[in-house]
């Protein structure tokens, strides 16, 4: 956890004269954010506790440990900040116009944990916020949150789902001591008997899974395998790709988005921010070039981007990983 990066904002005493959510609602979309919703600081829902126990339990999470510590302070966002009183969604678009070939959407353009965190801060001050932001830096279950703020439903596929949009958003939360004047509520999932994620997924990582009642549904609910997924065999795992993945990488050598592009919901607008667009350097990227890509290469390509969490090394096993299936 990189908690140095997170805001803290706790010198003034904070007002507890409700503030208005439509401002901060106004506010967020000023600063870019497509999507912005706010709920009471309270527990996690009882039945996602106890199904995220089980989905830890069955070692769904693979080796990404971090998902297993903390965990009484990620089930109650009061532990994880003293004094919080409302948890604030955000969701920032980064459905692509442009995609270099081989990589994931989210990762054509720069790291967006910096850009994110750094517009949280901005909307923080503007409004006179105290509290902390989070960008993937702590034991917050985001997606939960997302769909507890009203921003979408968990889908099948374990991603937040935007009706008649998608899944293409980075998300971060703030948690703050100011209560608002209205909170939102949380959407119904609408995924039914849809599922083309399901067959979409090239390792059969997501299953049918069970609907908590109310519309929770992810992960925790038993239906996504980490161990099978193609995105955690190629970014969080360190050891060597699989030869069934392997023959799975067609088209891809960091993250993998068939899902994800399998959703009837997707109907995504090309992001404004021009951070998150490919460089025309890893546009012009060719088989030949990738399959040849030198540390410095490696370096320049990526300086500032999210595709570093694999390393140079982790990026060549993939890429040898690709072109060699095809042979």
């Amino acid at each position: 956890m990189h908690e140095q990066n997170q805001k803290e904002n706790s010198a003034a005493s904070p007002s507890y004269k409700p503030i208005a959510s439509d401002c901060v609602k106004a506010e967020a979309r000023r600063l870019g954010f497509a999507l912005c919703g706010m709920a009471p600081a309270e527990p996690v829902d009882a039945r996602y506790v106890d199904a995220y126990r089980r989905w830890l339990d069955e070692g769904r999470q693979a080796d990404m440990h971090y998902l297993e510590n903390h965990f009484e302070k990620r089930m109650d966002p009061r532990l994880l900040v003293e004094g919080t009183r409302t948890v604030i969604s955000l969701a920032f678009n980064y459905f692509p116009e442009r995609v270099a070939d081989g990589i994931a959407w989210y990762a054509q353009g720069r790291d967006y944990h910096d850009l994110l965190r750094e517009r949280m801060s901005q909307l923080m001050d503007a409004i006179g916020l105290h509290g902390r932001c989070f960008v993937d830096t702590a034991p917050v279950p985001e997606r939960y949150w997302a769909w507890r703020c009203g921003l979408g439903w968990i889908g099948k596929h374990s991603q937040l789902v935007v009706p008649h949009v998608g899944s293409t958003f980075f998300l971060g939360e703030l948690f703050v001591q100011e209560e608002m004047d209205a909170y939102d509520s949380p959407m119904s999932n609408h995924c039914g008997r849809c599922s083309k994620c399901i067959d979409a997924c090239p390792m059969g990582a997501i299953t049918e899974p069970q609907l908590l009642e109310g519309g929770v549904l992810g992960p925790e609910s038993h239906c996504f395998d980490s161990r099978r997924c193609l995105s955690y065999l190629t970014i969080e795992n360190r050891g060597d790709i699989p030869a069934e993945a392997k023959a799975m990488m067609s088209d891809t050598f960091y993250g993998c988005d068939r899902c994800t592009k399998a959703c009837p919901h997707l109907h995504g607008t090309p992001t404004a921010e021009p951070q998150f667009r490919p460089s025309q350097e890893l546009l012009s990227m060719t088989p030949t070039d990738w399959q040849q890509l030198t540390p410095e290469q490696y370096q320049s390509l990526f300086k500032g981007s999210a595709v570093k969490r694999a390393k140079y090394d982790g990026l060549m096993r993939n890429i040898k990983s690709r072109f060699s299936s095809d042979g």
